[in-house]
């Protein structure tokens, strides 16, 4: 069954926050943390667009990434307590992990992101083994592909979890 959540569980889940956190809303997510989908709204008054690129505002490559890790640390930690995570503590819940990216393979950027596009950004669960999991991202632009690639994260205790 798929769920959705907005940015008040995203802000529970992930550490990111402001100018970093790059992910607006999830409008559908595997409970067994197999998918998830979330929206990315560009605005100008994005921090990077006064330098990249001043008269041509694009968003930067390294940021099409970042979007589709935290996605996908989203994917991770929706399945916490399921088969992803097994020997995560049972009375630990997501809020008690963060994602980390391990590494990025077969990027590939086929279109530009300017001001005013709305991503949809799309995670798929590749495989997992215990806290480590790889995943295919993909992002769209008025249903076009702008952004591939295939990552890989670990699921590790945050530091500060009570």
């Amino acid at each position: 069954m798929a769920i959705s959540y907005g940015i008040d569980r995203i802000l529970e889940l992930l550490p990111h926050r402001y100018p970093f956190l790059l992910v607006d809303k999830v409008v559908e997510a595997e409970e067994d943390g197999s998918r998830l989908v979330a929206i990315k709204n560009v605005t100008f008054n994005e921090p990077f667009f006064q330098g990249h690129f001043p008269g041509n505002p694009i968003m930067p490559g390294v940021l099409h990434i970042e979007a589709m890790a935290q996605a996908a640390g989203l994917m991770f930690l929706t399945a916490l307590g399921s088969h992803a995570a097994a020997d995560a503590p049972a009375t630990s819940g997501a809020e008690a992990y963060d994602t980390i990216l391990m590494s990025v393979e077969g990027a590939r950027f086929r279109r530009i992101i300017r001001p005013g596009d709305q991503i949809r950004i799309e995670t798929t669960l590749v495989s997992h083994r215990a806290r480590v999991g790889k995943a295919k991202g993909t992002m769209t632009v008025d249903g076009k592909l702008a952004t591939e690639c295939t990552m890989m994260f670990m699921l590790v205790p945050r530091a500060n979890a009570k």
